[in-house]
């Protein structure tokens, strides 16, 4: 490689780490001003790919957005008819690159929740009805999302308007969800059903083969008080190691 565009490399990157340090919200950057409440401790990665209606988002305190993630409330900038606090997001919470949260009505995301990559949520959906008119324009009834504190949605899930999710769900990569999904689950498919169910003293029990069980296996944990930090805090009702 040619001496010229090795130094233009090491420039290039060097750049990106500076737009990077300077492009992430937190806090103590203008753009946090915006939400309607912006936790300490939390960040949203550079570059974000669409965020509006800011003003209508609350977020916790020590919760990650990746990069390149849509956070948006209403069909377009200050869209007069969305909801106040239409979009909240817990503590502790982990929102993986590429993902998607549109708000219209209400979104709720409680703590501990944790995304992979390239999940879709979505209060609002599109009808059919109309043989004529055109789908895209065939706007749908906005219904509320809930996802339980401590749930894990995959890689590429889908949760559709409508959905309620338990506390401590997994949610498997790739599912498609809604309705209501009971608390301790373990959940996969197109569209998602139980797989498995938590029973107290026996373990996750399938759905298919009661005699097929994992046991439940209690952990010990701690979460940074802030991202990066090494000062570490155990959440309340958990001790650390």
């Amino acid at each position: 490689m040619k001496p010229g565009r090795r130094i233009l490399n090491r420039l290039v990157h060097a750049g990106w780490r500076w737009a990077d340090s300077l492009g992430t919200i937190t806090p103590d950057m203008a753009r946090a001003d915006a939400f309607a409440a912006f936790g300490q401790g939390s960040a949203i990665g550079f570059p974000v790919a669409t965020l509006f209606g800011e003003h209508r988002m609350r977020i916790g305190e020590n919760t990650m957005i990746g990069r390149h993630c849509t956070l948006t409330v209403g069909y377009g900038t200050d869209d007069p008819d969305s909801a106040p606090d239409a979009l909240v997001i817990g503590d502790r919470c982990v929102i993986g690159a590429r993902s998607s949260i549109t708000a219209h009505s209400s979104i709720e995301i409680g703590d501990d929740v944790w995304f992979g990559q390239d999940v879709l949520v979505s209060d609002s959906g599109h009808g059919y009805q109309d043989p004529d008119l055109p789908i895209g324009v065939q706007l749908g009834a906005h219904q509320p999302v809930r996802i339980g504190s401590g749930s894990w949605i995959g890689h590429g899930a889908i949760i559709l308007s409508g959905t309620t999710i338990g506390r401590q769900v997994v949610v498997a990569a790739g599912s498609v969800v809604r309705g209501q999904i009971e608390d301790h689950a373990v959940i996969g498919g197109v569209p998602a059903t139980v797989l498995r169910r938590y029973t107290a003293g026996t373990g996750w029990v399938a759905t298919a083969d009661p005699d097929d069980v994992r046991p439940e296996q209690r952990q010990t944990w701690a979460v940074p008080v802030v991202p990066g930090s090494t000062k570490r805090t155990d959440p309340p009702g958990v001790s650390g190691p």
